[in-house]
């Protein structure tokens, strides 16, 4: 029995532990280690979810663990399992574990993913902050308009107690106060339930599956950081950043959905350099050149426009965009700018706590507030920082209302955005190619 250790982030190693090791007699998972999101180590992954092979569960561990725990548990392989990080980064990890004595594995679609009795979209990205989101709406918004059920399955994020989030259904607002779901969670949760749309998510994706199979016609992937989908698609769509043209051919495993794309949506042509938009053109072509090319906006709205025009403004832009996506800015910078506010107030000297930390190890983010809200001191820590920077007004730009669960101190403008088609073929067209339907 060859002994495993699982690197993850609270996502894809829960889902690759289920899918290929959990009743797998070939090998024994010592532990996960986590990183990425903040105090998701030292929890256990319950024996409710890692069956009779292990009675006490399997520890999670710090990855910064790793080369002791390879050595000290005689480990024999190591599964790298998270996701949007450079190339250069992965075979880092893959030195300091073969230089413990261990095997690097990464488990490949054949060995992860889960064949639905439905038709399944996956819409995938590159990059964090692509714009998929969006796109999984516009998704779900033409196949409704065509008269089909759909759930959507989104990628996990279990940050809390996992026996209790083995799968989770999100139909109402109040579903998100039952499962105490973290800013990250509500803000990919939130706009697809005001629409009227369920959404699915949890840990045990094969469990997932089954309950969303049972009141759709159609399952729509929502995939999370670049992430490859856990369910075979039928059509699988890859969202890309010209703001960061590049990293599609860079990122891991960001190249491998463009690889495997039979759409690639390039986003933001509307505010992005003519020059990204070109190169990734250029670099689709190299490594895919069967994939449909689409092009797309995201032009924002605005629910207040006269809270920017002429106001000095603090800009609070989506979390993981701007952290682990490597963004430097975010549609409510874009939408400060195009609704004409006085003065952009950096923020970062008023910052506390976690906020804080933030700018010094993401030094790129520019003169905004990310939000993140990992936990209650954390929504406090943003709370404290937006309510502490001099400013008349915020310009809030992410996709769920902070003021729901925030006492701020000063009025918001709600930036939205939503996907606009400009050329290639239309989604509506491809989506019933592929997944042989009649439109109406």
């Amino acid at each position: 029995m060859r002994r495993v250790i699982i690197m993850g982030a609270a996502g894809r190693d829960f889902h690759n532990f289920n899918v290929f090791f959990r009743n797998n007699a070939e090998f024994k998972v010592i532990c996960f280690t986590a990183t990425q999101i903040p105090n998701i180590e030292d929890r256990l992954y319950p024996k409710a979810l890692a069956g009779k092979g292990y009675p006490q569960g399997i520890p999670i561990m710090p990855e910064k663990k790793i080369s002791r725990l390879i050595v000290g548990h005689r480990v024999d392989v190591v599964v790298f399992a998270y996701s949007d990080i450079s190339h250069t980064y992965v075979m880092n990890k893959a030195s300091e574990v073969m230089a413990a004595g261990a095997d690097f594995w990464l488990l490949g679609p054949k060995s992860s993913t889960i064949r639905s009795k439905r038709k399944v979209v996956s819409i995938c990205a590159a990059r964090t902050g692509s714009g998929k989101s969006q796109t999984t709406r516009r998704v779900c918004e033409l196949l409704q308009k065509n008269g089909l059920k759909t759930s959507i399955i989104r990628h996990p994020m279990p940050y809390g107690n996992l026996k209790e989030q083995i799968v989770q259904k999100f139909s109402t607002l109040e579903d998100l106060d039952k499962h105490r779901c973290t800013i990250e969670e509500r803000e990919e949760y939130e706009p697809h339930i005001m629409r009227g749309n369920t959404v699915f998510a949890g840990v045990d994706y094969g469990l997932i599956l089954k309950r969303a199979e049972r009141i759709s016609d159609i399952i729509v992937w929502d995939g999370g950081n670049n992430d490859l989908p856990f369910y075979e698609p039928d059509l699988h769509i890859v969202v890309v950043d010209p703001f960061r043209a590049g990293d599609e051919i860079t990122y891991h495993p960001g190249e491998t959905n463009v690889r495997m794309a039979d759409v690639v949506l390039i986003n933001k042509i509307d505010t992005a350099p003519r020059s990204g938009i070109e190169l990734l053109k250029k670099n689709i072509a190299k490594i895919n050149d069967d994939a449909i090319i689409l092009e797309a906006a995201s032009p924002t709205s605005v629910d207040r426009p006269e809270l920017i025009k002429g106001k000095k403004v603090v800009v609070i832009e989506d979390g993981p965009t701007l952290t682990h996506g490597g963004m430097s800015f975010g549609a409510g910078i874009v939408a400060a700018k195009k609704y004409h506010a006085r003065q952009i107030v950096d923020p970062k000297q008023y910052a506390i706590g976690s906020i804080k930390e933030a700018y010094a190890r993401y030094p790129q983010i520019g003169p905004l507030i990310p939000a993140l809200g990992y936990g209650r001191k954390q929504i406090k820590e943003l709370e404290s920082s937006i309510n502490n920077t001099p400013a008349d007004s915020i310009v809030m730009a992410t996709p769920v209302d902070l003021r729901k669960f925030t006492k701020l101190n000063k009025p918001a403008a709600k930036i939205d955005y939503e996907l606009e088609e400009r050329t290639g073929p239309s989604l509506e067209k491809i989506l019933c190619q592929y997944l042989k339907i009649h439109t109406k």
